[in-house]
């Protein structure tokens, strides 16, 4: 009997830290799930709530820990998130260079089967080069993109040559049906004597470029539905604010008909696409050029960068609000 009384006490305690367990995941598990995807030739981590129904969708460009963040943000908000990394994964590209657009439409497409997606509300979101990126997916596949909101955004396309740790051999950056993507050809920053390094120089020469510059610029026009655009006007790594005033007179130009934003953001550098909660005091970055390290300045402060991320992700969520 007392064998008997010890399974009885064992098996009751099971049930009650299994009850307990049920019980804490109930409240403190905020609704969100997220699963890996793994087919229809992409990965990515898909963010929904069991209960989102036919809502708007946010691809996230580049995916990894800014991806997944921004996913779940929106998924809390009652959309649904795709964080898409696209290279530097087993299966993936090892460089961001030649990328073929079709692994974007694959995962689009995908995207608005799935019960949780208004197909006719996806967004595209990308940071820096990603936003880059974004515009030309959206420009791109305008009858299955609804959207774009890019952080620090180019207005053309860059060879593969401006990144420092990509091949030597000049290629396009993005493809797409094997035609290369028009793009302004870079050759790679060059180091110099001191430790640091002026980046935002570099980006300014190409746009002096003119001919290049005009085959290479973004089909923005194109794009069928509204573009959000959020730059700071110290950027110190790439001429964001600029390409972002460029992006605005191409739309102008060809009298785009969706709304259309350009917020620019005093005292705020390139880094206005991180976590809008943290208050981060990282100024510089580093960049291995030739085997050597530089320094190199984020621009914008601690206050400017924190303020811009704040109002930013406010006019973020107006933004899908009014989809």
């Amino acid at each position: 009997m007392k064998i008997y009384r010890k399974y009885f006490i064992a098996f009751g305690v099971i049930i009650l830290l299994l009850v307990g367990y049920f019980i804490a995941n109930n409240i403190l598990f905020n609704g969100v799930r997220s699963r890996v995807v793994n087919e229809n030739g992409f990965q990515a981590n898909y963010f929904v709530k069991d209960v989102t129904k036919n809502k708007a969708s946010v691809v996230l460009i580049g995916g990894g820990q800014w991806g997944d963040y921004w996913a779940k943000e929106f998924a809390n908000k009652e959309m649904v998130g795709l964080s898409l990394p696209y290279t530097r994964k087993e299966g993936l590209p090892k460089l961001p260079e030649e990328i073929n657009l079709e692994y974007f439409e694959n995962a689009i497409k995908w995207l608005g089967n799935q019960k949780e997606v208004d197909s006719n509300k996806i967004v595209i979101m990308g940071a820096s080069r990603n936003a880059e990126l974004a515009l030309i997916i959206a420009s791109t596949f305008p009858e299955i993109v609804s959207g774009v909101v890019a952080y620090a955004p180019s207005s053309v396309s860059w060879s593969n040559t401006v990144l420092p740790y990509n091949s030597n051999e000049l290629k396009p950056s993005w493809k797409y049906k094997g035609i290369d993507i028009p793009y302004i050809p870079m050759n790679k920053i060059s180091g110099n004597n001191s430790d640091k390094i002026k980046m935002i120089e570099y980006w300014k020469k190409g746009l002096t470029k003119t001919d290049l510059v005009n085959k290479a610029l973004i089909k923005v026009e194109k794009i069928n539905g509204p573009i959000l655009l959020f730059s700071g006007n110290d950027d110190a790594v790439w001429p964001s604010s600029i390409m972002a005033d460029m992006i605005e007179e191409r739309l102008k130009e060809n009298n785009f008909e969706h709304s259309f934003q350009n917020i620019k953001y005093e005292n705020a550098g390139h880094l206005i696409s991180s976590n809008p909660e943290e208050n981060s005091n990282f100024r510089t970055g580093t960049i291995n050029i030739d085997g050597k390290n530089y320094e190199y300045e984020y621009g914008g402060t601690n206050e400017g960068d924190y303020k811009a991320k704040q109002d930013a992700k406010i006019k973020l969520i107006e933004f899908f609000e009014k989809m």
